[in-house]
């Protein structure tokens, strides 16, 4: 096929000349074979058609749009089915729903998920193995288009209304009936827990579906990929069954809500009061929550990032970059790949993780201040495993040799002193039998950690801003989880990304398409391995690259090479 067109396109040009070559030249002398005389003025009379290179746009050369495939019927037609669903969904949030809101969510979650399921097995089946990302650069959804400035305005105004105004959609205050959206989700709620649906059900719900419909846009977009198709897998796995139903299903049977793979920091609320109480008035099942939660932050998850890196759970399993790797595949190009946004993300990501720590040890001195004899650990023993914590960071940071050898002293002697303020507060108030370790009400605390982190930067703006900061705002610039994993990455960790740097022609695909913001390119140009604390092991560098530069391996720490580029810039904070 392509041939052919070829052999037209060459036709063609031969045809133009002959043309040019009469009207310049009237008295040329033409060959026998043309019927063409020298007062020829029409070109209809030519096998020519200038109109060629308009109306063959299948075979444009242009990189403003992906020509390589055309929509067909089918696939306008999911489209419309999923603006059906859509549609229900809108009308249902005008009340539509509230009498017999069962037809409402079955019709409007089908079509959301048959429209997508058809439009990918369309946008897909003719195409050879490899990546798609024709005309990202340029599509208005993509590129930052007012499209995107429209679809990010509406995603954040509907975060807002999930976290400070659900009675807007449909929540019943006081006891009271669902309506609107809500109301919808009420029979899956019903049938899964024996209870109405909340904000959070419904939020969920979505979110699961986000996850299952674009990871099997996913799966069949990158299926000539083993790695990412297992990963994505993983992902939509971990949502639909620990992230959804599990957690439902154990409040049904009056356990309380837990998710199993969401542990401390990223689960900022597991050492809350509540949240402790409702394990210990939950016999065994609660109290191995509550020791698996501990054990997933302690042991489970160092050891898990030692051999693995922190891809085990920010490309595997976490629901938050499940949704950025599946529905923020196509933005994973806006991420900033500059120096300058790097310094930010590092000071950013970090701070958060001493706020969250902060916030944490205040809630549970709170807790066993309260509750002196209701806890197997007191509050000396908490004192104790706090002053270990910290001697320990301390140690690391004066004392380790790749940490003293990579980070730059003035990061090293401001982390000592936050962890020497931190532990000589908590002194303080044990010392002398204060209620609050900062001063301040730990209740303050969290509410300011719970608005400001929990809610306005992840969901708000770690969302919403998709298309326009890229997929991964959240992971790179405020996940506590990440920043945890990412320094065990960076200095405890098997887990890097070897680079051939004689094979690599710098397309530049790697940097363009790494979520995370890293300068891929830089690396495999020196032939470097690259081994970053942001980076999610999520391969799509490795993917991308048409030389096979790139290969994520774990292999033993110490053949792993340490990258500068320059020390003042590439200071591991």
């Amino acid at each position: 096929m392509f041939q052919d067109l070829v052999l037209e396109f060459e036709r063609q040009e031969r045809e133009a000349e002959r043309f040019f070559d009469l009207v310049e030249s009237p008295n040329a002398k033409l060959s026998q074979n043309t019927n063409i005389t020298p007062n020829t003025t029409k070109m209809s009379e030519f096998n020519f058609n200038p109109d060629f290179y308009k109306t063959k746009g299948d075979i444009s050369m242009a990189i403003t749009s992906d020509v390589s495939h055309k929509r067909g019927i089918l696939q306008k037609l999911s489209l419309a089915v999923v603006g059906i669903g859509l549609l229900l969904m809108m009308v249902a949030a005008f009340g539509a729903a509230n009498t017999n809101p069962t037809p409402f969510l079955w019709a409007s979650m089908g079509c959301l998920i048959l429209g997508g399921v058809v439009y990918t097995l369309q946008a897909y089946k003719d195409r050879p193995a490899g990546i798609k990302n024709n005309g990202v650069m340029f599509g208005q959804m993509t590129s930052r288009g007012a499209s995107a400035w429209v679809f990010g305005i509406v995603i954040t105004g509907l975060y807002v209304l999930l976290y400070w105004y659900p009675t807007l959609l449909g929540l019943g205050k006081d006891g009271a009936a669902n309506t609107g959206l809500i109301r919808m989700f009420d029979p899956l709620s019903q049938f899964l827990k024996g209870a109405p649906a909340s904000e959070w059900f419904m939020y969920g719900t979505l979110y699961t579906i986000a996850i299952l419909v674009m990871g099997f846009k996913f799966i069949w977009k990158y299926r000539h990929n083993k790695y990412q198709v297992l990963r994505t897998i993983s992902v939509m796995f971990f949502q639909l069954g620990f992230a959804f139903l599990l957690p439902e299903l154990l409040q049904a049977l009056k356990y309380p809500y837990y998710d199993f793979k969401n542990m401390w920091p990223l689960n900022y609320y597991f050492f809350y009061d509540w949240n402790i109480n409702g394990f210990l008035s939950s016999g065994n099942v609660g109290l191995f929550m509550l020791i698996f939660g501990v054990a997933m932050i302690f042991v489970i998850s160092p050891v898990l990032t030692y051999f693995y890196g922190k891809r085990w759970y920010c490309s595997w399993v976490c629901g938050c970059g499940g949704l950025a790797e599946t529905a923020g595949d196509p933005y994973r190009h806006l991420s900033d790949k500059s120096l300058g946004a790097w310094k930010i993300e590092r000071w950013m990501i970090h701070s958060v993780l001493v706020f969250v720590t902060v916030m944490t040890i205040a809630v549970l001195y709170s807790f066993l201040n309260q509750n002196p004899e209701g806890f197997f650990v007191t509050k000396g023993m908490m004192v104790g495993i706090v002053t270990v914590i910290l001697l320990f960071v301390v140690g690391v940071a004066l004392m380790n040799k790749e940490v003293v050898r990579e980070v730059k002293p003035q990061i090293r002697y401001l982390t000592v002193g936050i962890a020497a303020a931190i532990l000589a507060f908590t002194l303080f108030a044990y010392s002398f039998g204060s209620s609050n370790v900062f001063f301040m009400d730990s209740y303050t605390l969290r509410s300011w950690y719970g608005f400001l982190i929990g809610a306005a930067f992840s969901g708000v703006v770690g969302v919403g801003f998709y298309p326009i900061m890229g997929s991964r705002v959240w992971c790179r610039f405020g996940c506590p989880m990440a920043a945890v994993l990412g320094l065990q990455q960076r200095f405890f960790s098997r887990f890097r990304i070897t680079t051939n740097g004689g094979q690599c022609i710098s397309c530049g695909n790697c940097s363009t398409y790494c979520e995370m913001g890293i300068d891929v390119r830089a690396y495999a140009q020196k032939g470097q391995n690259i081994v970053r604390a942001s980076c999610v092991g999520c391969g799509i560098c490795a993917a991308v690259c048409p030389r096979g530069v790139l290969k994520l391996e774990n292999g033993p720490k110490e053949e792993r090479k340490v990258i500068h580029i320059r020390r003042d810039d590439v200071g591991i904070l």
